[in-house]
């Protein structure tokens, strides 16, 4: 079997998100509108089967078709006739419930390949002894023959997502390189546009000149490729001895189907300012223009304190191994008035906190544009992963000039973050207790300062078209070097351009920097209700829990590659390296051997020296980060950053044997199960699914009650019709 890194356990944790008196209280207007933005959203989170391996879309429309002609139940007396064993059809059913839970077969979080933990030919035996097998023969079959090897396979290169040998990605065609990426980059640098709504295709021709395809998300394929407010130029390029040409149509049915629940939507908004917004999304997506998903976020900024709360797009770039290409993500989401209202009042008090942060005014915005930020019960959460917190848009212009909003999404904190005692790991006994209690209110606290004062702080030095800067050349001071600034970002170039393959991470360790600098302050553990004690284990548990996740986040480490695959624990593990070189005791993590005679480790914190030793070195590696993110100096960020990323056997931690640790007791991230919306007469009504494998697959089944077969075969059309761009991966070509 399978190393068990690679599967999910039959006992995984599943959880089911409660959003049911939070829609118990919408009107009925409010209802349509969250129920057609989350059709919109359950749609495009399609297009991320197609954003992370060959066979995704595969194995998608082969469980969709099983599910469709029969419940779990009715299929597992068909496979456990078949000489399958009850644990082995469960644990097709966790694979199952996996794949749609992150939109694919590599893991949302850490971008790990998983495999079904049972025999190949008993999963072949459930496929073929199918009703939709007895209906559908040839189909089925074909299908099975698309996927069932690559399901299956864990040669090397298909362990991990990654760009070239190393690793498994859709954002590229196989042949791309890191130095094709960077020319690509430099090329949409180059013509203005941006990367968050592309994939590059490349081919070489049999005299060697090679071309480029780089492909925009859009519904329409054969419109003028941008709109004239971008640039009218022609689609063809000549860059560098390379030829360029920017198509469109990427995902165009999926986005179709979109823009067509976004128009319903609109019926339904509460003003002019969400139909403004969602008519530039739709015309984001028919055309392929970033430009009209940044005006649509403009008015989504102005649309302060909405009862229904929704973004949606190509947004995140964690799983571009480039950084740079955004994933498909859409929520709908309903406010949290109780948890709001303390977000509320840390948002008047943010341009006072933003002064105790430790770098000189000048490198903070002109002026903090005072931002949005609820807590919101997500009722709909599409693409690859759920988070628990979001601070978007992400684009530098709009943060820097117009602001962003944050959200805190309560109702997944309550069940996806919470681990019972008996399971937490590499934690002293007398600490347990404590962290059970306070790991919740703790983790309220610093999600509020990572999106809000994290994401939300810091300018950057810019040079505009026109040559103006947006800093005073003259009397700003760099305070690493006592002189004037000697770098800044060009007209065109981005935080996530300019920093590509650390940025993610970058910028999600001065967050979290931020989130534990500031929760020493009085004043915003008494925003959250804490105070004397309480406030004191606050500080203490919410330290502790991120130094334990920076021991956790080495399951996030490839050895072979010297690589991680997860932005977030790259981050909390930088951030451990930095307590740690702080020295005087401060922290500790040993090696140890455990109860049950396997090896273990500890993490220890003396909370009394937090303040006089974790502060002040948190304080000098704070500053250091934002200097050199301020002023674009991308060579010595990246020595800074990736001098701390790295993962060694030096004494006394030697965290790569560690890590054999740390995988040997990991417990594998929550399932989470989400309910649907359904239409009935004029009235939408909320239908919710039992916390289980089976649970997570019937929710799935009734997503797409309608079109569920159409939708397999636009699926298995557009992998097809790109198949010849992994013919490496693919082993043979895959066709439908």
């Amino acid at each position: 079997m399978a190393d068990t890194q690679y599967i999910l356990p039959n006992d995984i944790g599943v959880s089911s998100l409660d959003c049911r008196e939070a829609f118990r209280l919408l009107s009925p207007t409010e209802r349509l509108y969250a129920h057609y933005l989350s059709r919109a959203a359950w749609y495009g989170g399609l297009a991320v089967l197609l954003q992370t391996s060959p066979e995704a879309p595969y194995i998608y429309a082969l469980l969709s078709r099983l599910f469709r002609a029969e419940d779990p139940d009715q299929l597992r007396h068909r496979a456990l006739a078949q000489g399958l064993t009850e644990e082995e059809y469960q644990a097709f059913l966790v694979y199952a419930a996996g794949v749609y839970s992150n939109m694919g077969n590599y893991k949302s979080f850490g971008d790990t390949k998983f495999v079904p933990n049972l025999p190949k030919e008993k999963l072949e035996c459930v496929v073929l002894c199918s009703v939709a097998a007895q209906q559908y023969p040839e189909e089925v079959r074909r299908l099975w023959q698309n996927c069932g090897d690559l399901m299956f396979s864990l040669e090397p290169r298909l362990r991990h997502l990654g760009l070239g040998k190393e690793g498994v990605t859709t954002y590229f065609s196989e042949n791309c390189t890191m130095e094709d990426a960077k020319l690509a980059q430099d090329f949409l640098d180059s013509q203005n546009l941006s990367a968050y709504n592309t994939r590059l295709f490349k081919e070489v021709d049999r005299d060697g000149k090679t071309s480029y395809e780089v492909r925009l998300a859009s519904m329409l394929y054969k419109d003028p490729f941008l709109d004239s407010e971008v640039t009218p130029k022609p689609k063809n390029y000549e860059f560098r001895g390379s030829h360029f040409q920017v198509t469109r149509g990427d995902y165009g049915p999926i986005l179709q189907k979109v823009v067509e629940h976004l128009e319903k939507a609109k019926a339904y908004a509460a003003n002019s300012l969400q139909e403004q917004m969602l008519a530039q999304y739709m015309e984001s997506f028919t055309h392929g223009s970033i430009e009209a998903h940044k005006r649509g976020s403009r008015f989504w900024i102005q649309d302060k304190g909405p009862i229904v709360e929704s973004y949606i797009g190509f947004i995140e770039s964690y799983r571009d191994p480039f950084g740079s290409r955004g994933e498909f993500e859409g929520f709908v989401a309903m406010v949290n008035k109780a948890m709001s209202a303390k977000f509320k009042r840390l948002v008047a008090s943010a341009e006072q906190l933003l002064k105790e942060l430790p770098w000189p005014p000048a490198f903070e915005k002109d002026k903090f544009l005072t931002p949005d930020f609820t807590s919101l019960d997500v009722l709909t959460f599409a693409g690859s992963g759920i988070p628990a917190g979001i601070n978007i848009p992400n684009y530098d212009d709009l943060r820097q000039t117009e602001g962003f909003k944050n959200v805190s999404l309560g109702n997944v904190l309550a069940v996806a973050y919470s681990t019972p005692r008996e399971k937490l790991t590499f934690l002293e006994e007398e600490d347990k207790d404590l962290f059970t209690r306070w790991k919740g209110p703790s983790f309220d606290v610093q999600v509020g300062l990572h999106e809000l004062l994290g994401h939300g702080s810091g300018k950057l030095f810019a040079q505009d078209e026109k040559g103006t800067f947006n800093f005073d050349q003259e009397t700003v001071i760099n305070p690493e070097t006592g002189e004037q600034i000697q770098s800044w970002y060009q007209s065109g170039e981005t935080w996530d351009s300019k920093f590509s393959t650390i940025a993610s991470s970058y910028e999600e360790c001065r967050a979290e920097s931020v989130g534990l600098y500031l929760c020493l302050n009085p004043q915003v553990l008494e925003i959250f209700g804490f105070k004397g004690t309480d406030a004191e284990d606050v500080i203490y548990v919410n330290w502790l829990n991120m130094l334990r996740a920076g021991l956790l986040a080495l399951e996030f480490y490839t050895p072979e590659t010297s690589s991680w695959r997860q932005a977030h624990m790259q981050a909390r593990y930088v951030i451990l390296r930095v307590l740690l070189e702080a020295g005087q005791g401060l922290v500790t993590v040993t090696p140890t051997i455990g109860s049950d005679g396997r090896p273990d480790a500890r993490v220890r914190l003396d909370r009394s020296k937090i303040r006089s030793v974790g502060k002040p070195a948190l304080e000098r590696f704070l500053r250091r980060l934002q200097v050199l993110k301020s002023t674009g100096d991308v060579v010595a960020g990246r020595a800074l950053y990736e001098g701390y990323a790295a993962v060694t056997n030096t004494p006394p931690e030697c965290f790569l044997t560690l890590r054999d640790t740390v995988l040997l007791r990991k417990e594998s991230r929550k399932l989470i199960v989400q309910p649907n919306t359904r239409l009935e007469g004029s009235e939408v009504q909320l239908l919710e699914y039992e916390a289980s494998a089976a649970g997570l697959i019937q929710s799935f089944c009734e997503r797409f009650p309608e079109d569920g077969p159409e939708l397999e075969e636009i699926l298995t059309q557009l992998a097809t019709a790109d198949a010849r761009f992994w013919r490496d991966s693919t082993r043979t070509p895959l066709s439908y």
